[in-house]
């Protein structure tokens, strides 16, 4: 029988090859979630060519898909995989389950596919299943041991995302502690995360939080424009966005647990372009606000207001509208893009002309090189730190 977690020690053998270090995982401070739960999307190497000339150098799947893998190869694009929490039971019972599917979804793609790390598990503490709150650090701890044999703790990171759910309360930001049954699990977990290099990965949706209390929040607040702001009389400090204060209230829950100088890393974060009736904010006009001013604010490479040397950086949800996800309306609707890859909303990526045969190509186009017959016209936006510009990619 596995030991217990709560007083699970860190295994001694571990302690001698932990160094003091981070895997780099994240380029620049700009990323997309590429979730697949839908039956239309482009095919995974249309992907790639969309990301490529988004300049979008980050992404996220939520498994280890070999179609996308394969995909990715010689593309440049960092990538983090997931291990499902369908898995997290098995993975946890020994390091030899973690070395079979590293073996099988990881190891075999290195270093053509850019690699960098392995969420294991997505949201699992502070959901309903407290069997899984036991595995995940077991689970973690399996797959770190086997990168390590196989020398790659260097190269791919071991991470876990977090929902706000963990939390027992957010506001204001400094007042932010982990709920008293999550830190049970979440302490020794952070633990081993700060011994390997890793950082706090956090889900961040000022939507959610508007659509549950629109009439307490500002939406302008939430959406980053003009607003008198909130402040935090114990920091002393204003935030003018919902997002900053979101992840301060991240830094501060770490602080109080003993891990202040862990990093946080937004692992998702993005508006809804459509949803229920009963579902506050959910418009397109919204979600291009939201999401335009996000892209500005990361572009600025600065910290938060507690943290103003830990550079912001976060991954988007979601690359495309993904028709069969089950839930409300708004679900299905957090896509910059649209299946067909044009544009869900401008933010400054043109994607596609209407054109169906443009459209057709793109979908289909099979890693063409840049002087192969193929035409990609007005094609994507690359934001700089001081303004936007439109960059045509055409190839002939």
């Amino acid at each position: 029988m596995e030991q217990s977690i709560h007083d699970a020690p860190v295994n001694a053998s571990f302690v001698f090859c932990f160094a003091v270090f981070s895997v780099h995982s994240f380029t620049g401070t700009y990323g997309v979630n590429y979730g697949r739960i839908a039956d239309n999307l482009p095919s995974p190497e249309g992907v790639v060519t969309l990301l490529k000339a988004a300049k979008i150098k980050n992404t996220r799947i939520y498994d280890a898909n070999h179609e996308v893998l394969t995909a990715l190869k010689g593309s440049g694009i960092e990538i983090i995989v997931g291990l499902g929490n369908e898995y997290l039971k098995e993975i946890s019972i020994g390091e030899d389950r973690a070395m079979n599917w590293i073996k099988e979804n990881v190891q075999p793609y290195l270093p053509g596919t850019k690699i960098v790390g392995i969420a294991v598990g997505n949201e699992i503490l502070g959901a309903t299943d407290v069997e899984l709150w036991e595995a995940l650090l077991p689970a973690a701890k399996n797959v770190y041991s086997a990168l390590s044999r196989l020398n790659l703790e260097k190269t791919v990171e071991v991470s876990s995302p977090n929902s706000e759910a963990v939390f027992a309360n957010s506001f204001p930001p400094s007042s932010c502690v982990f709920r008293e049954d999550v830190l049970v699990y979440m302490k020794p977990l952070l633990q081993f995360f700060s011994q390997i290099g890793s950082p706090f990965y956090i889900n961040a949706y000022p939507f959610l939080a508007y659509k549950n209390d629109p009439e307490h929040i500002d939406i302008r607040y939430a959406l980053f424009e003009k607003n008198p702001g909130i402040y935090d009389a114990k920091t002393n400090l204003h935030y003018s966005n919902m997002f900053e204060a979101q992840v301060d209230a991240a830094y501060a829950a770490l602080e109080k647990a003993g891990f202040g100088k862990m990093d946080v890393i937004v692992s998702e974060t993005g508006w809804a372009s459509r949803g229920d009736e009963n579902e506050a904010g959910a418009t397109v006009k919204n979600a291009r606000t939201y999401n335009h001013n996000l892209r500005k604010l990361l572009a600025k490479k600065k910290g938060s207001p507690y943290r103003p040397k830990r550079v912001l950086k976060a991954y988007v949800f979601a690359l495309f509208n993904e028709n069969l996800k089950p839930g409300p309306t708004s679900e299905r609707n957090f896509g910059l893009f649209k299946p067909d890859g044009s544009i869900s909303y401008d933010i400054g990526f043109t994607g596609l002309k209407d054109s169906s045969a443009t459209s057709s190509r793109l979908l289909s186009f099979k890693g063409v090189g840049a002087h192969h017959g193929w035409f990609i016209s007005s094609y994507m936006l690359v934001l700089t730190a001081s303004a936007a510009s439109l960059l045509l990619i055409l190839t002939s």
